[in-house]
């Protein structure tokens, strides 16, 4: 049994001569193949040398966006436009007859820096510059709007013109509508206008909120900063007429303003005392004004075009008149406070309170001048188109707008 063993242990052969011979062989095998076929390693396959400290170049970093910026006028030069009137941040909420006191604010422009050829005075940009211009050169604007003006709309609409361009903006026909705010006519909304000029000949104009009080304004500063017409009006919709020589591809240049500028400081509308009464008269008024029964209250962002002609009666009976503005900001209540006294006219009193009270003065006098608009303006033509105005009469039949 030992002997077998040792037989076989003999014939086996041990692991370390395996090894030696299969070095042995790939070492002959890798020299004959490099030999035969000659090959060559590519630079990135050979060793790199451990001593050697050179770093790979690195890949240059791409530069950060920047957005364009509107107030980046490098190498461009001002907008120059020819519009033949002043502009302002609004046409309706603002008086050229009235000054203010101060500025609360430097003299930025609002349209950019740079980027008009006028000159921003705080409140307007005139057409021409005050330290330059003449009484003559204003009148020679006006001469150009109305000119301007007259050449655009050229021959007026006849009724049937009209009722088809009214019957078009209508709300069951038409989308297209510009909402005039507590801001009024302001002077981006121009350009809205006569966008939508370019697909349509009529646009659709909601006014609502203080500017609606003067109606009579908002339609004469319409008509004279955008030379349209109106051809028809029902309560606060307004519906306004490009003429007949309007060209889209012809619009004046509107710059556009890039922020609202802050309102100058103009006096108070409220003073310590009324003029003709002392102190303790003037605080017995404003009691008896607080305590007397509300003529009205105003809704947030109404239309308020019967409002004079409500306080014009009031004041045929009453001395003090009180209209309720709860829900309204102070600044528009105030607005109307001011508009109230230069159309009735009247006295202010008071705004405590989201109050409105205002005293018809010692020697009132109701006024009869024709300042108010019918709720509904008739804008028939009889000198083009009698037949038509005759059949209408007949027939009884109109246009009625969008009581809603």
């Amino acid at each position: 049994m030992h002997r077998l063993f040792s037989r076989h242990k003999k014939q086996i052969p041990s692991l370390s001569s395996t090894r030696r011979l299969y070095s042995t062989t790939g070492a002959a095998a890798s020299s004959n193949l490099y030999s035969k076929y000659s090959f060559v390693p590519p630079p990135s396959l050979k060793p790199q040398n451990p001593n050697c400290t050179q770093s790979p170049p690195k890949k240059q970093p791409k530069p950060r966006y920047r957005p364009p910026s509107s107030l980046d006028r490098t190498g461009e030069k001002p907008v120059q436009s020819k519009l033949p009137f002043d502009f302002r941040f609004s046409y309706t909420e603002s008086s050229p007859g009235v000054r203010p006191i101060g500025l609360r604010e430097p003299k930025y422009s609002p349209f950019g820096p740079g980027k008009l050829d006028r000159v921003w005075t705080g409140v307007c940009a005139p057409v021409v510059d005050p330290k330059v211009g003449s009484p003559e050169d204003e009148k020679m604007v006006e001469e150009k709007r109305r000119v301007g003006r007259d050449r655009i709309q050229g021959e007026p609409l006849t009724n049937a013109e009209r009722k088809v361009l009214v019957e078009r903006c209508q709300r069951h026909k038409s989308k297209r509508q510009v909402n005039l705010g507590r801001d009024g006519l302001t002077h981006n909304m121009l350009n809205d206008i006569h966008n939508n000029w370019k697909h349509a000949e009529a646009v659709r104009i909601k006014c609502m909120g203080v500017p609606t009080v003067d109606m009579k304004n908002v339609c004469t500063q319409l008509e004279d900063k955008t030379f349209g017409k109106i051809i028809h009006r029902h309560g606060g919709l307004l519906v306004l007429y490009r003429g007949r020589n309007y060209h889209p591809k012809k619009r004046p240049v509107i710059p556009l303003m890039l922020w609202k500028p802050h309102e100058p400081v103009y006096p108070r509308l409220i003073k310590t005392t009324i003029d003709g009464l002392s102190i303790e008269e003037t605080k017995e008024m404003r009691k008896r004004g607080l305590a007397a029964p509300a003529l009205t209250r105003l809704a947030k962002n109404g239309y308020y075009g019967s409002l004079v002609p409500m306080v014009r009666d009031a004041f045929l009976t009453e001395e003090l008149v009180r209209i309720d503005c709860k829900g309204l900001q102070k600044s528009d209540y105030k607005k109307i406070g001011c508009k109230l006294r230069d159309l009735v006219p009247c006295i202010l009193v008071t705004f405590d309170k989201e109050q409105i009270v205002i005293w018809r003065g010692k020697n009132y006098k109701p006024s009869e001048d024709g300042f108010f608009l019918t709720e509904r303006a008739s804008f028939d033509n009889s000198s083009n188109d009698l037949d038509d105005h005759d059949v209408e009469s007949e027939s009884g039949e109109g246009i009625t707008g969008d009581s809603n």
